[in-house]
């Protein structure tokens, strides 16, 4: 993680009828400190992979709704084809992906 801090340093100005002086300068710049345990974090203290897997099971689970919504459509669209048996797959589709939510949710919780 980079962060910055102030430091001095010294230098002569040729411009004073031949003689130097010095005086200091403070400025900020960047610094890279790596950690001995293998992975970053960011100002709170969690790695970038957990960040990550945070966000993505929050995206799954509304990634999954989506498709639960649309597999709805088509279970009464297949039944109206008179395709009861497809219908039936895809409304067991929906229960497993509610199932998966469910543990997706409580993974979550886990983090």
């Amino acid at each position: 993680m980079a962060h910055s801090h102030g430091h001095s340093h010294h230098h002569t100005h040729g411009d004073h009828q031949g003689h130097d002086h010095h005086h200091e300068h403070t400025h900020e710049h960047e610094h890279e400190h790596h950690h001995e345990y293998g992975h970053d974090h960011d100002e709170i203290g969690i790695s970038k992979d957990e960040k990550t897997l945070r966000i993505l099971l929050v995206h799954w689970v509304k990634h999954n709704q989506s498709h639960t919504k649309d597999f709805k459509e088509w279970v009464e669209k297949a039944k109206e084809m008179d395709k009861e048996k497809a219908a039936s797959y895809i409304e067991k589709a929906i229960e497993y992906m509610e199932k998966a939510n469910e543990m997706l949710v409580e993974a979550k919780k886990h983090m």
